[in-house]
């Protein structure tokens, strides 16, 4: 069951109403969270498309982002020098800028020096920066759960024909189409997207077309945990609660997603983790919330039996 007491007392109303009514919110439900997915799989999805490199690591870049979001709420917000909306986004920014630095840090150390070498080599590099950074954060800010404050989003919902939508929900929505439709645009309709993809399909050909590659995964390892830190900052302000071990848990749906949608595809990741969420928070409705992940996971059996590709699939061309 998601998270803050997911069913208000309503007017009795007729059997089929109220089914109908639990459908939309459980639907309203998991496209809140599978938003938080698609942003966190996009991440996931172009680092594979430019580098075929799973980042394993990329979960704790978005579970950084949400502590680096509690840490700046928990300080910046108590003074009220500002609208509470707009310390809210220049937190958001804040935390994508840091993450993004890390990002890049973690490319040139960790990464760069293994680009020749063998993929299992660079997974397990990955493994070990993952596990380096959840324990940094576990000795920097403790073992123990952190709390966003409950005054820093407005606990505020509203009844649309007997379906309860809260102010949250909409902001995540809100957030998390607009970076996913603006990145969809920066890749399609620019130059540089034009660069990234010519990357993405042959590294050897496209420094011959001139572009400077490792420019481009630079920039990758710019905007992938940029936008990992917006979902980490949101589910924090969302779910309250967070812990050094989210981004494991996180990170492992958001590569799901990708695998769903197709991994390396921009599109198939925004629509992998939508779906993601809708079926996690349909399992959950309807069948059990022990057993959403399972449900989860046969769907995801069930989809690369017969589609391993992913639902859009991995052609070349379409990959970032």
């Amino acid at each position: 069951m998601p998270h803050g007491g997911l069913w208000p007392c309503r007017l009795r109303q007729s059997p089929h109403a109220e089914s109908m009514a639990l459908f939309i919110e459980q639907l309203v439900n998991g496209l809140t969270v599978g938003a938080v997915y698609a942003l966190v799989a996009l991440g996931y999805t172009m680092v594979y498309g430019v580098m075929r490199l799973i980042n394993f690591a990329h979960g704790d870049f978005f579970m950084i982002g949400s502590y680096l979001g509690f840490t700046l709420v928990s300080s910046a917000l108590v003074g009220g020098a500002i609208p509470l909306w707009a310390a809210l986004i220049l937190i958001t920014a804040l935390s994508m800028v840091g993450v993004a630095i890390l990002g890049v840090v973690v490319e040139r150390a960790a990464y760069r020096p293994l680009r020749r070498a063998s993929r299992l080599t660079a997974v397990v590099s990955a493994i070990g920066v993952s596990i380096f950074l959840q324990n940094a954060v576990m000795l920097i800010w403790g073992p123990r759960y952190r709390a966003y404050p409950s005054w820093a989003v407005p606990d505020v919902s509203w009844q649309v024909g007997g379906i309860y939508i809260n102010l949250m929900q909409i902001l995540i929505l809100a957030v998390s189409f607009g970076l996913m439709v603006s990145l969809y645009v920066f890749v399609q309709r620019t130059t540089v997207g034009a660069a990234i993809r010519a990357t993405a399909i042959d590294h050897d050909t496209a420094r011959l077309m001139g572009i400077d590659v490792d420019q481009i995964i630079r920039l990758i390892f710019l905007i992938g945990p940029a936008l990992g830190a917006a979902a980490g900052v949101l589910l924090g302000l969302y779910y309250r609660q967070i812990h050094f071990t989210v981004g494991w848990t996180y990170g492992l749906k958001a590569f799901t997603a990708a695998i769903m949608g197709g991994i390396g595809n921009i599109p198939g990741a925004m629509v992998g983790g939508l779906l993601l969420g809708i079926l996690e928070m349909l399992g959950a409705g309807y069948i059990s919330s022990a057993w959403k992940d399972v449900f989860v996971f046969l769907i995801l059996i069930l989809l690369l039996m017969f589609r391993p590709t992913g639902i859009l699939g991995e052609r070349i061309a379409e990959k970032v």
